[in-house]
């Protein structure tokens, strides 16, 4: 069995990928890989694309951020607007640690203050902190590391 790729998927990242200048950018579900990188003209191509044959499934179920959030309407865009909002200040990759082996900045339930580094945004090879705006708890994070995100994009919410 073959495993189609939807070329819709390779656009979009493509498309990301020159507008945040980055060098590569890696997307990665239960049942692709892909990897591109920019190349001198500014054209993208896929580098790599791995598909296995079955989908690989976790052993234990996985717990994701939006399962700690209040509500299960939930959606990134119904938090665009609320005051309490850290939205992604550049184009680029978040990263919720300042390394894979390190614990993530915040957690869901986490008190910050306001100037606290919430995640990083890596773009044109650089990492660059995001901090929090306000004092509070951290009650949603909207993004997972490693995550595309555009210029405004909600990251997490401080309640």
């Amino acid at each position: 069995m073959t495993n189609a790729i939807d070329t819709k998927i390779i656009g979009k990242l493509a498309e990301i990928l020159n507008k945040s200048n980055l060098g590569e950018l890696e997307y990665e579900d239960e049942t692709c890989r892909i990897k591109l990188k920019g190349m001198m003209a500014g054209a993208v191509v896929p580098t790599t694309v791995v598909a296995p044959t079955a989908p690989v499934l976790p052993a234990t179920p996985a717990v994701s951020p939006v399962a700690n959030s209040k509500d299960d309407n939930f959606s990134i865009d119904s938090y665009s607007d609320n005051a309490g909002t850290v939205k992604s200040p550049i184009v680029g990759v978040v990263y919720l640690s300042p390394d894979p082996t390190k614990p993530d900045y915040v957690g869901v339930g986490d008190s910050v203050k306001e100037g606290d580094i919430v995640c990083l945004i890596e773009a044109m090879k650089t990492f660059n902190p995001v901090k929090a705006h306000r004092s509070g708890t951290v009650t949603k994070i909207l993004v997972e590391s490693g995550d595309p995100v555009e210029y405004g994009e909600s990251l997490l919410v401080i309640e």
